[in-house]
């Protein structure tokens, strides 16, 4: 097995990115499209990083970081590579980011029913807040 490369995205990456959600994210967000992702990019170059062996998107994960709070979102990993340390890889380069940028505490969007993924966040040191619950309102412009 090749050397797994981890790194931001490029804006030629975008509409890939998109693509691999669809077959290796769990749920579909209000943004997942080319102008979100553009946005993210844009206003966040480095936030968006992707996990590739050969040369090959095989994992992705946002690490927003907003001044204040470090963000993971789009955790994903092809469904026939998991389990080979990609998505550690991932996370531990999205901790590395924050910690360079200032970050003392990492928070996760994963959802309730993503069972299998509860125990991957488990195992890399995050835990769920009961306490909290999660408001949206989409905003129509």
């Amino acid at each position: 097995m090749t050397d797994l490369h981890i790194g931001p995205a490029s804006e030629s990456d975008l509409a890939a990115v998109l693509a691999f959600w669809k077959a290796a994210a769990e749920g579909t967000s209000i943004s997942d499209d080319l102008d979100g992702v553009e946005r993210l990019h844009a206003r966040d170059p480095q936030a968006l990083l992707l996990a590739r062996r050969d040369g090959e998107l095989v994992g992705t994960v946002i690490a927003g970081f907003d001044g204040w709070r470090c963000h993971l979102y789009r955790l994903a990993v092809h469904p026939e590579r998991r389990r080979q340390g990609i998505g550690s890889a991932l996370l531990a380069a999205a901790e590395e980011r924050f910690v360079a940028l200032g970050g003392r505490r990492a928070d996760a969007m994963v959802l309730v029913r993503n069972e299998n993924a509860h125990g991957a966040w488990n195992a890399a040191g995050y835990r769920s807040q009961d306490q909290w619950t999660r408001w949206v309102k989409p905003l129509n412009g």
